[in-house]
């Protein structure tokens, strides 16, 4: 209890130290303060002078001559003199022209004790005529609250100067018969009481501007600071590379931005648990702030590290680094990732800097061995298509630059028509056709494959319903669905509500899950896929054979059809292994009331062999490639293709 009173006492008088932030603030609020006080003081001053050349020039019968005028005017302008000394070296501190902190306090000073001598010998000669020693107040009053120092000084300071002044008062101040003039109980009551108020009006500014620093600084802090690591986060880097890189004795090409990604982190988070992977990234953090002390360096997210450093010293930083990593995991093993990218020009963002930089750390991910990769020429193509397909899917979907083609599905009895597979193609005004290989990863992997899909299913249904419309046989269209689109949207509402907006038969779509997108437990999933099947819609299985978990799936799930991935009919003929593999799968799928396809058939002895062991359906370039609903029509006209009067599901 005695210790924490104590301490309270020691804070209350301002004797814990500052930190250099509080004393920073103090000096820019002590000249805030002085500027303000010093031209009200300048204004004053003026006005005093000008009162007093009315006076005693203007308005007295006998005008008083210049060495009388400047008799009773020369205090106004010794103080006006003064205050706009301090008035121009505020001016100069703010504009950063002037950085000596002891310069100002000396200046502060001089200007506080002149504006007290100044108070007192005014108030010393209306003491002595019988007035109130008001000047002396002010000047008191004016003093305190211009320059806030810690508590002890300023009750030392005041407590001096009053009980001073009060003596000199008592001792050194007569009347003009020479009378000692002593002062009165009810005013000395006052004056100590003026004491008391001075000292506490000072003791509340100077904690009321610690508490102010204290929070600005600790809000300056967060927002340079990442929260759990305690290194510079991407705003302070961000701040810091755009004041480096306008600096015009840079060489832009002479930097490096550099993103590292702490490969393995998640393992070590899983084993170990997050407070311990909390303290990981705390711990390699402040040590890669040490290997990069000479550049710039920051936390981005999760175990991503910037940093800006000179291109000569790439290898020695990366080196360090990767050193570092390797002190900090003996439990579990984790490597570093890094990818490189030097600005071309001072305009460059750092934003767009590590953004490039990652990219090439990106395409090393899960390479061993491999530690840096730099950006370069052919990266920046990807990159830059990358991002187009990215900032352009919204517009590709409204201006209808997404198209759907559709590739034939056969009875592998008799070769006719019983049904497509819808598949997305991307036909842009700047980049012309692109395949789906250059855009259905990026959408995947930024999370827009949905938007893509949504457009797709919506053109198919389009597409069956002018089929209907105009009579012809409508033809059966199996449509791909990803994990990620169960996840973006509601699939069982989208669905629903294009066969009823396109008044078209549920059996005629069927719904293709591939088994990677199964491979993990996902209750909502399996929900959504029983749900579309009790609505009518096939459920199909597809690349069958591609993944680890295919067993696990037809175990969990009922699926109509089975799509058997082409990898089967790789060297078909010499094969005998992979024909016995698809002739026990056919017959299994059949065991469990699953009915079959094969994709990628390229020629008839692929097609003899699997309709011998019972495959229903057949799909490959032996029968057509994609094409555009128009041309598909164009080929039914002609004869190329019979649809059959079968059922496919």
């Amino acid at each position: 209890m005695l210790k924490k009173f104590l301490s309270s006492i020691v804070g209350l008088l301002g004797l814990k130290k500052d930190s250099e932030y509080v004393k920073n603030h103090n000096i820019d609020a002590n000249v805030s303060s002085s500027m303000y006080n010093t031209s009200l003081m300048i204004v004053i001053e003026i006005w005093m002078i000008i009162r007093y050349t009315k006076r005693y020039v203007f308005d007295a019968e006998i005008p008083a001559d210049f060495p009388t005028w400047l008799k009773y005017t020369k205090n106004f302008w010794g103080l006006l003199f003064v205050a706009i000394i301090v008035v121009i070296y505020d001016v100069m501190y703010k504009k950063g022209k002037i950085k000596s902190r002891t310069l100002g306090n000396v200046v502060m000073i001089l200007f506080a004790g002149y504006c007290l001598i100044f108070g007192m010998y005014v108030s010393h000669h209306d003491f002595a005529a019988g007035k109130m020693i008001t000047c002396f107040f002010v000047m008191a009053l004016y003093a305190a609250c211009l320059l806030i120092w810690k508590p002890y000084v300023s009750i030392i300071f005041l407590t001096v100067l009053f009980f001073g002044y009060s003596y000199y008062l008592d001792n050194y101040t007569f009347d003009k018969e020479g009378v000692q003039v002593i002062m009165l109980s009810g005013d000395r009551v006052n004056y100590y009481t003026l004491l008391i108020t001075l000292i506490m009006i000072a003791i509340s500014i100077y904690h009321q501007r610690v508490n102010e620093a204290v929070k600005s600084e600790e809000l300056e802090r967060i927002a340079v600071e990442d929260d759990l690591t305690g290194v510079p986060n991407m705003y302070y880097f961000g701040t810091q590379c755009k004041k480096m890189m306008g600096d015009a004795a840079v060489k832009p090409s002479d930097k490096l931005y550099l993103f590292m990604n702490i490969e393995n982190f998640k393992t070590y988070n899983d084993q170990l648990g997050y407070e311990k992977g909390n303290e990981f990234l705390k711990n390699i953090a402040n040590r890669f702030k040490e290997v990069f002390k000479d550049g710039i360096f920051a936390r981005q997210s999760d175990d991503h590290f910037v940093a800006l450093v000179n291109k000569a010293k790439k290898d020695e930083y990366i080196n360090k680094a990767v050193n570092v990593l390797a002190e900090e995991h003996p439990e579990v093993y984790m490597s570093l990732k890094v990818g490189g990218y030097s600005p071309v020009n001072r305009e460059e963002t750092q934003e767009i800097c590590c953004d490039r930089a990652r990219y090439a750390c990106g395409l090393i991910k899960n390479k061993y061995g491999e530690v840096y990769r730099e950006y370069d020429k052919k990266m920046d193509e990807s990159f830059h298509l990358r991002q187009y397909i990215v900032n352009h899917i919204d517009q590709a979907v409204e201006k209808g630059y997404i198209k759907v083609y559709y590739q034939p599905v056969v009875w592998s009895k008799d070769g006719k028509l019983c049904g497509c597979e819808a598949l997305a193609r991307w036909d842009d005004p700047v980049y012309g056709f692109l395949s789906p290989g250059k855009f259905i990863s990026v959408l995947e992997e930024c999370r827009l494959i949905h938007k893509l899909d949504k457009c797709i299913y919506e053109q198919v249904c389009k597409d069956m319903h002018t089929s209907i419309k105009e009579g012809r046989k409508v033809i059966p269209v199996s449509m791909n669905f990803s994990r990620l689109d169960f996840e973006l949207m509601d699939v069982v509402q989208v669905m629903t509500s294009l066969v009823e907006k396109y008044e078209i038969p549920k059996e005629n779509i069927h719904i293709e899950v591939t088994e990677s997108a199964l491979g993990e437990k996902q209750g909502s999933l399996k929900t959504a896929l029983n749900r579309l099947r009790e609505l009518g819609f096939a459920l199909w299985l597809d690349d069958f054979g591609s993944g680890y978990s295919s067993l696990n799936v037809l175990k969990d799930y009922k699926f109509d059809v089975l799509k058997v991935d082409m990898v089967f009919l790789s060297n078909l003929q010499e094969n005998e292994s992979a024909q016995k593999i698809l002739a026990c799968i056919i017959d299994m799928a059949d065991r469990l009331g699953m009915q079959t396809l094969t994709e990628g058939v390229e020629s008839s002895q692929a097609a003899e062999y699997l309709n011998k062991i019972g495959c229903g359906r057949l799909q490959g370039y032996l029968y057509g490639k994609p094409m555009p609903y128009e041309e598909l029509i164009e080929k039914i006209r002609a004869g190329e293709f019979e649809i059959t009067d079968e059922k496919m599901c």
